[in-house]
């Protein structure tokens, strides 16, 4: 991957879905202090890039996180993060599937249906790009990312003429306290850094390119998000709580009704560029568990730099397939689909940056980067509260696994 390309993949890995939902659930839980919850997640989206950035270039590993753990604190670490990772990536493709679809139902009817048939349409789609390798799935995130950042730009710039500052009183309607589970709602917004650092190995120079994406990618996605967040308040007011689909509510604001098929072609293309960068960064985590005894060995096939790991990407497919069978079976919506997501990321990013405490050169740059996200992370992990039951299974899960590997190749020796 080119330096553009890279950017491009971690601007469409985090500035994703979060754009298109995240905004209206926030306001819903804070009003509008919810804005302080996003200022304070841009803060420590920097020092958490910038972790990662360093240990991808570091260790240029398909494994990534899990990798790590490995190299810090043994197998059990990184068949945790490992999983913790790859399993989240199913429930969380089809809660994105469903954001996309209420933006598409909004803007051409057909409702549950409309919805569920989008979100199918995406994982067909992401799963075709990904079938051809990392190339190809770069120069769509490229052009993905252009056009997406040039309509989110767009929708702000037509509602502008409807703003009102008035609208921020009162500041914290539900309590102060409402800014906390905020918070721990928009990690969905700010997850993607991590994603990354499992495709490290095919950026051109990793050393060089990779820290480079980061801080770009880090500036693009900050003033981003802050500006919309900020438009959704002043502009929608208290109506962004209720809204389906607020960034389509912005752009009928000032362009009129016809708006809201450009944002549901918005929402498309910043779907697509979120599970595009995801399922890239996770079927090369597959390959790499196989690769390392963490998953059953036929998945490690195209865990090296330059192959497509087809058996890993068939796997996330057939299980985000399962997944959005079961919301469609349930009619559960995809609020907790996102916080049980949410859950399985901050434990990622917990254990992410625990590596780096003891990977990188102490007192460096990268490593007082991870003191303090390591700190933001146990905030994070605090008021994740119940939701952190999925990722304890998905971990107990990994530590059967590998006894149940250990006792098999045992009984064979």
């Amino acid at each position: 991957m080119t330096l553009l390309q890279g950017t491009a993949m971690y601007v469409g890995a985090v500035l994703g879905t979060g754009v298109i939902a995240l905004p209206a659930l926030a306001a819903k839980v804070a009003g509008p202090a919810s804005l302080l919850a996003w200022a304070a997640l841009v803060l420590l989206s920097a020092p958490l890039a910038g972790v990662f950035a360093a240990l991808g270039a570091r260790y240029p590993d398909a494994g990534g996180i899990s990798y790590y753990a490995r190299l810090a604190f043994g197998p059990r670490a990184a068949a945790t993060a490992g999983w913790c990772f790859f399993f989240a990536i199913p429930p969380g493709s089809a809660a994105a599937g469903l954001f996309c679809g209420s933006y598409v139902a909004s803007a051409v009817g057909g409702g549950r249906a409309t919805e569920l048939a989008t979100a199918a349409g995406l994982l067909a789609v992401t799963g075709l790009a990904n079938r051809y390798g990392v190339r190809l799935s770069g120069r769509l995130q490229l052009g993905l990312s252009g056009v997406l950042v040039a309509l989110l730009l767009v929708a702000m710039a037509c509602s502008l003429p409807h703003a009102s500052l008035a609208r921020l009183h009162p500041f914290a309607p539900h309590g102060w306290s409402a800014i906390g589970p905020a918070a721990s709602l928009l990690v969905w917004s700010f997850a993607g850094w991590e994603a990354i650092t499992h495709l490290a190995g095919e950026f051109r120079s990793p050393r060089r390119d990779l820290p480079r994406a980061t801080g770009l990618a880090v500036l693009i996605v900050g003033a981003l998000y802050l500006a919309l967040a900020f438009a959704v308040i002043v502009v929608l007011g208290p109506a962004a709580a209720d809204s389906a689909a607020p960034l389509g509510d912005l752009m009928a604001g000032g362009l009129g009704g016809s708006a809201r098929l450009m944002a549901a072609g918005a929402a498309v293309l910043l779907t697509l560029g979120t599970m595009n960068a995801y399922w890239a960064g996770a079927a090369k985590l597959g390959a790499a568990l196989g690769r390392d005894g963490q998953l059953p060995a036929a998945l490690g096939r195209g865990s090296t730099v330059g192959e497509v790991p087809r058996r890993s990407l068939a796997t996330l497919i057939t299980m985000a397939a399962l997944a959005l069978g079961v919301v469609a079976l349930t009619g559960v919506g995809p609020a907790p689909l996102v916080q049980l997501t949410c859950g399985s990321f901050v434990t990622v990013y917990a254990l992410g940056t625990s590596a780096a405490l003891r990977l990188l050169p102490r007192w460096s740059a990268g490593w007082l980067a991870a003191l303090v996200a390591l700190v933001a992370v146990a905030a994070l992990l605090v008021m994740s509260g119940r939701y952190l039951l999925w990722p304890l299974l998905v971990g107990a899960g990994s530590l059967l696994y590998l006894r149940y590997r250990s006792t098999r190749d045992g009984g064979r020796s």
